[in-house]
């Protein structure tokens, strides 16, 4: 069987969703074509990007993340300001900000060690939640690198959401014409 691309998340609900979508829809204009926007319905919060996964790995990542998940209580996060990666001023990637208890790093960091015993590679940076808003295009100027960082550092778009993460979801990613396509393939509920 072939690989497939997966990664292991948090997804937002309808409500947070929306209100990203909102402020995609007030930066859009103001980008052209320089950003390539995530559609709202797939922002999330990645826990670990698996990258190519071996199908007969499925049901042991599937008891990972419901053995991981079943030890940690509903988490309530919130959403912050605009930010990029690596800086303001050379945006790649344009992301809210993520207010998170202790014990979303915590459930992050228990996830990464058990896959990293199935052979998936640690992450070397360290975490930090965020929801990506958008890429830079590979074809963006160094001015228009520039005129996004300025948009960015002169912003005053507020983000007043908040919510409550209650699963962690393995999802599949199919790379189409169109952008990415996620697929649940399992959804593991948070201790209640």
């Amino acid at each position: 069987m072939t690989a497939i691309r997966a990664f292991i998340a948090i997804e937002l609900n309808n409500a947070t969703q929306k209100i990203l979508g909102n402020v995609i829809r007030q930066l859009k204009p103001l980008t052209g074509d320089i950003v390539r926007w995530v559609p709202e319905q797939n922002i999330h919060i990645t826990l670990k990007f698996l990258g190519d996964t071996s199908p007969a790995n499925l049901e042991i990542l599937k008891k990972i993340i419901s053995n991981e998940a079943s030890r940690y209580a509903p988490i309530a996060l919130k959403v912050t300001n605009l930010g990029a990666f690596p800086n303001l001023r050379r945006p790649r990637v344009i992301w809210a900000g993520i207010e998170a208890p202790p014990s979303l790093a915590a459930i992050q960091r228990s996830i990464d060690t058990e896959t990293q015993r199935l052979g998936y590679a640690t992450e070397e940076r360290p975490f930090s939640p965020h929801l990506t808003l958008g890429r830079l295009s590979h074809n963006a100027t160094p001015e228009d690198i520039r005129k996004i960082g300025d948009l960015l550092v002169k912003n005053s778009i507020a983000i007043n959401a908040s919510f409550t993460a209650n699963t962690v979801t393995l999802f599949r990613s199919d790379l189409q014409p169109s952008g990415a396509m996620y697929t649940p393939i399992h959804v593991a509920p948070l201790k209640s």
